[in-house]
């Protein structure tokens, strides 16, 4: 399975670090291939690291303006032209979709894999890996927003909270389409 990972590309403290990991030793192990952003800095390279020294494949996407941060030794290296060429190779390349602890980019991306998925553009499963409850704001947010009726599908249907990585792997073996 290729499993695309959003994530941060900063240095972190070890309660994302250590459940990050454990969660790239799972594709790796499993003979998964990350596709990811192809940074070799942050959390970035702690999953990338994690997954190749586990038996995985990486698959990184860059971007023109960041080439210089890919990972030398990936086992392929694609650079989008722009941030939104990039997401969409990420998600062309993926059968199910990862999103770990970030920032601003990583919330536009989540958020943009998630209004594909409501409107019927892609049918790969999503889950958001809650490591520290990183995510809580978000969930009771979206669970409001389900309540509410501004998601035409339910919640459950568009996106999985995951509280560890097995829970997340699990997710994905089981709704995968590969």
């Amino acid at each position: 399975m290729n499993i695309c990972v959003f994530l941060s590309a900063a240095d972190l403290d070890e309660r994302y670090t250590v459940p990050a990991r454990e969660f790239a030793e799972l594709i790796g192990r499993g003979g998964h291939t990350l596709v990811w952003g192809g940074s070799e800095a942050g959390l970035m390279k702690v999953v990338a690291d994690g997954v190749q020294d586990s038996g995985g494949r990486l698959v990184g996407v860059s971007v023109e303006f960041l080439h210089m941060k890919a990972r030398k030794n990936a086992d392929e290296m694609v650079i989008a032209a722009d941030l939104a060429e990039r997401k969409a190779q990420l998600l062309l390349r993926a059968d199910a979709i990862v999103v770990m602890v970030g920032g601003t980019g990583t919330l536009d991306e989540a958020t943009e894999i998630l209004e594909l998925k409501k409107h019927g553009l892609h049918a790969k499963p999503v889950v958001l890996l809650n490591s520290a409850g990183f995510y809580d704001g978000l969930k009771q947010q979206m669970r409001r927003m389900d309540a509410e009726g501004f998601l035409p599908v339910p919640l459950d249907d568009l996106v999985h909270f995951a509280e560890t990585g097995e829970e997340a792997m699990a997710y994905l073996m089981e709704n995968a389409a590969v």
